[in-house]
């Protein structure tokens, strides 16, 4: 499909679904919006899956060469777009929780892991004011340095679908954020070797959750048979982070404090939620994103 066909489809998904959960009205008082919530979170969407992870250049481009979608965006100004957009934040979680009902997976079998977001550069870190009090010095083991920010927290269930993700200052421990981004979701969960920890397995089984993970060290791993094993399903969580800092520019921090950098990121994995569907509905590889567009 094109680019126009694919805005329509994310349209009737997302319309269809919110008519569906939202069973009241959303503003207590004062007339409705120019551009109806659905049309706000398509464009966004869209937005997003196209590379316009901006706000200004989001509306901007949807504003010029969309018009005859969403005529409504030439009434507005680009503020008052940007703050609808925010304050939709809670329904775009509850919409992208609503999305793991219709798409297929397997719940029994998950990954868990994190990266490592940055909100500026390390040398700017002590003069930083933003996410004062909220961020924090952390490891990016990957590339073996230090530096300020957050980490992010995913749990993906299998094939590649994003279930639940935490945002946590980048000091914080992998293994302490487990039991909150595991919450009501039983089942097998894979992890590096971050995630060795015995005591956790015992505490996480008496809530039928299996954590399974690689050997803290690489070089006496008792079952380097099993580490190999976990690693080849585990690595399917390494094309979803590729995605997610690529074209969706996870890493890339525009907000200036945590509501809406927890809104841009909301936003992000609904995206990728529904291009994930929109694979599985056309029986395409549903993690090939670039298929979408021929």
């Amino acid at each position: 499909m094109d680019l126009d066909n694919l805005i329509i489809k994310l349209y009737c998904i997302i319309d269809d679904s919110m008519k569906k959960i939202i069973k009241h009205r959303l503003r207590e008082r004062g007339p409705n919006p120019l551009l109806s919530d659905s049309e706000v979170i398509t464009i966004e969407a869209a937005g997003e899956f196209c590379g316009l992870h901006q706000d200004k250049a989001l509306f901007n481009h949807f504003r010029r060469y969309y018009h005859h979608f969403f005529p409504a965006l030439s009434k507005i100004h680009r503020t008052t777009f940007i703050r609808q957009a925010a304050n939709l934040k809670g329904v775009s979680e509850y919409l992208w929780q609503y999305m793991l009902n219709v798409i297929d997976y397997d719940p029994a079998l998950s990954i868990v892991d994190s990266f490592p977001v940055a909100v500026c550069y390390f040398a700017r870190a002590q003069r930083c004011h933003r996410f004062k009090h909220e961020a924090a010095f952390g490891k990016d083991r990957l590339i073996r340095q230090t530096f300020y920010g957050f980490r992010v927290h995913m749990h993906l269930s299998w094939p590649g679908v994003i279930t639940s993700f935490v945002i946590s200052p980048a000091n914080i421990d992998e293994k302490d954020i487990v039991p909150e981004l595991t919450e009501g979701r039983a089942g097998l969960k894979l992890g590096d070797r971050n995630y060795w920890a015995p005591q956790l397995k015992e505490d996480m089984g008496k809530e039928k959750i299996t954590l399974e993970a690689t050997y803290k060290h690489a070089s006496s791993d008792p079952y380097p048979k099993r580490s190999s094993l976990i690693n080849h399903f585990r690595y399917r969580i390494e094309t979803v982070f590729s995605q997610l800092t690529g074209r969706y520019e996870f890493k890339k921090v525009w907000a200036k404090d945590l509501f809406h950098l927890t809104s841009r990121f909301v936003r992000k994995v609904l995206s990728h939620t529904l291009c994930f569907l929109i694979n599985q509905l056309q029986g395409n590889p549903p993690l090939q994103l670039a298929n979408l567009i021929c």
